[in-house]
């Protein structure tokens, strides 16, 4: 049950930022000259349709309801760029061209700057390091590590540390995340160290010799760990911690692209290296790199859920990081999206070649082509994942 809602959720989620994304372009469309003939929502076969005399996205514009859920599209006159009658899309400027391109990834930014705002006046999860707040403005809310489940015979459980103890310092360094932790244990492994921690609201010290090893990833404290998310809440300022913060996510997600695409090219090739173990090694990396990557069935099914079943603002944030996440993907010069088109269109002027509808046609269908084999493969690849 809980993968339907996820599903009806994510499908209602990507179906509104994509629509708003099409919306953006017949927006600038219009105030650039060019004719807007059909806003849907939803792909083809139509559903249900009318013809609006006038309207913000101009005269006559056919405004219809499709039966294929997730999405939606702008139908512009003259669309190919070498259309060139009045009202066409071909028929405007570079510079128009561009403004109507880029409006879609526009829509969604600012789209993920309006959600991360409301969240920051009822508190934004703190998501990457040195996240954006006024200290003048801002509460921020820090939860402490606590352990979970101990196991029998290694160190936290001998030492007699419980599941719910708040750990606050380890060998007299402070504690403040998960990740922290297992540093300062992976550093002081095979060592005694002092574990300070809170229980039942008493402090209290005790002596932990940490295991040598971690073979079996237990971890070198011989215990897991849980966290309640930090959250930052602001008042007058939450629109600036709402925009700086979704800066600081596009340069992460630029940032993870690039490092994600530079690590399955350098990996693809050392999987063919004569070196066994240099082979093997590359292809651990391929396939963490491959588990790292969701479809519409990934998030559909498992992120929405669990996010539900959380509340609504783990959704809206969800759905925040998704429309950011499609303005970063749209602005890539990859044919069939708005940054490729744009690419494309910006190439032929450059080498001052006209850009037929054929070409362009062939262009937008090879990597139309790319993106729906991509798609099919994490989509089985998430079927899978299902499975186990």
């Amino acid at each position: 049950m809980t993968i339907v809602i996820g599903i009806i959720i994510g499908v209602i989620a990507l179906t509104l930022l994509v629509a708003t994304h099409e919306f953006g372009h017949g927006v600038v469309a219009r105030r650039n000259g060019v004719v807007v003939e059909e806003f849907g929502i939803g792909f083809p076969p139509r559903a249900c349709s009318k013809v609006v005399k006038k309207s913000i996205l101009g005269e006559n514009v056919r405004y219809s309801i499709n039966w294929l859920p997730l999405g939606g599209f702008v139908k512009l006159q003259g669309e190919h760029d070498a259309a060139d009658q009045p009202g066409d899309y071909g028929a405007a400027t570079f510079w128009q061209k561009t403004k109507i391109l880029l409006a879609g990834v526009t829509v969604n930014w600012l789209t993920a700057v309006l959600l991360l705002t409301v969240l920051a006046w009822v508190g934004l999860p703190k998501m990457i390091d040195n996240q954006f707040y006024l200290p003048a403005d801002a509460v921020v809310t820090n939860h402490p590590v606590q352990l979970g489940t101990t196991a029998e015979g290694l160190p936290a459980a001998k030492a007699g540390l419980r599941q719910g103890d708040t750990i606050q310092q380890i060998a007299g360094q402070a504690v403040q995340t998960p990740s922290q932790l297992v540093q300062l244990a992976e550093q002081r492994k095979g060592q005694t160290v002092a574990v300070s921690y809170q229980r039942d609201g008493k402090q209290q010290v005790v002596q932990v010799r940490l295991r040598a090893e971690n073979t079996d990833s237990k971890g070198y404290l011989g215990a897991s760990l849980t966290k309640e998310q930090d959250t930052i809440r602001a008042t007058w300022s939450a629109p600036i911690v709402g925009l700086a913060t979704t800066v600081q996510l596009t340069q992460v997600s630029l940032q993870s692209l690039v490092e994600m695409v530079v690590n399955v090219a350098t990996n693809t090739v050392r999987q063919f290296s004569g070196d066994a173990s240099t082979s093997q090694a590359a292809k651990q990396q391929l396939a963490q790199a491959g588990n790292a990557v969701a479809g519409p069935i990934g998030i559909f099914a498992i992120i929405f859920p669990a996010a539900g079943q959380a509340g609504v603002v783990p959704v809206i944030l969800l759905t925040a990081i998704i429309a950011l996440s499609l303005a970063v993907m749209n602005i890539l010069p990859i044919p069939a999206l708005d940054g490729g088109r744009w690419a494309v269109m910006a190439f032929f002027r450059l080498i001052r070649k006209p850009l037929s509808k054929t070409t362009e046609e062939n262009i937008q269908a090879f990597g139309f082509l790319l993106l729906m084999a991509l798609v099919v493969v994490v989509t089985i690849a998430d079927i899978g994942k299902l499975g186990h």
